[in-house]
């Protein structure tokens, strides 16, 4: 995660400019030695590119990251505010949930913090007026949409790199800023995970373990969630989010059916990948609404085939 003097770095090269590490210590306020360690994070998070100039001094510039682009185009927006001094890493992991109204207290239960953390949080947006409140829900203004994009941004970010040093090959499938979901395309990278503190096998790979086997059409996807243990319900969900196929979909039919999968518990999580609707309409097929569970992009299965699905795999 960028620290304050990360963005401000970013901040003076956002310009496409090329600096000195002793221009960036004097513009920043920080010393050079803390300078040449986030200089050399960032380096390594590949967000600025390093030459040498002239008596050998390093010279940095920024790169074309989706994160720089990111800051660039809040710059070019809201280029009135001065961000380094506004966001600091726990307000950013905060912006991430502000696309829609959400209570703090549901903002600190995904974070893990408590609600005074989320609230000293949003206290610098609160202060500039940047947020829309109802009752007890916070949203950012509709305006600051690029305060939002950079956030995501530097979450994606962040946890790619994570994933990509144990596994090159990895890609983000959707994430938030404590959980990730992710898909690799080397076999070395599969075994580096399964081998991995913090990483799960997700997705169809995970049906094995209630004795629904199915083939994998290349390698096994994996969740990072450190403090939440992986449900049934958010199997179902990953494997969804991957792809919603009408295959994808008969084998989650099959685990919501195995393992009783309360609609309520289900519907909630699925909130969180934006698929309540592909999950409405799975239950209305499971009621036998066919022409609800048809209205709309979700590719439910043949009732017939499926019939047929339940029976091979000997689910009740």
């Amino acid at each position: 995660m960028l620290s304050k003097t990360g963005l401000a770095v970013l901040d003076a090269l956002s310009t496409g400019r090329e600096a000195t590490v002793r221009d960036l210590a004097a513009e920043t306020g920080a010393s050079r030695k803390q300078v040449y360690r986030v200089v050399d994070d960032m380096i390594g998070a590949g967000l600025v590119d390093e030459t040498r100039g002239h008596h050998n001094l390093r010279v940095v510039r920024a790169t074309g990251d989706p994160v720089v682009e990111a800051y660039r185009h809040l710059n070019s927006n809201l280029g009135h505010v001065e961000w380094p001094e506004l966001l600091s890493p726990a307000t950013i992991r905060v912006c991430w949930f502000l696309d829609d109204p959400r209570r703090v207290t549901t903002i600190a239960d995904r974070l893990g913090i408590t609600r005074q953390a989320v609230h000293k949080a949003l206290s610098p947006l609160k202060n500039r007026a940047m947020l829309i409140r109802s009752k007890t829900e916070y949203a950012l203004s509709d305006d600051l949409r690029p305060l939002l994009e950079f956030a995501r941004a530097i979450i994606v970010h962040e946890h790619r790199i994570r994933v990509r040093a144990l596994a090159p090959s990895a890609t983000v499938g959707w994430c938030d800023p404590k959980r990730a979901l992710v898909r690799v395309h080397d076999p070395k990278d599969t075994d580096a995970l399964q081998s991995a503190e913090d990483w799960e096998l997700t997705g169809l790979a995970r049906f094995l373990e209630y004795d629904l086997l199915f083939f994998l059409a290349g390698e096994p996807a994996f969740w990072y969630a450190p403090d939440d243990p992986l449900t049934p319900a958010d199997i179902v969900c990953h494997t969804l989010v991957l792809e919603a196929d009408s295959r994808r979909v008969s084998y989650a039919l099959l685990l919501i059916e195995q393992e009783e999968i309360d609609r309520d518990n289900l519907t909630e999580t699925a909130t969180w990948y934006g698929i309540e609707r592909t999950v409405s309409r799975m239950y209305a097929f499971l009621n036998g609404d066919v022409d609800d569970a048809d209205n709309g992009r979700i590719r439910v299965p043949n009732a017939r085939e499926y019939a047929k699905l339940k029976a091979q795999y000997e689910v009740t």
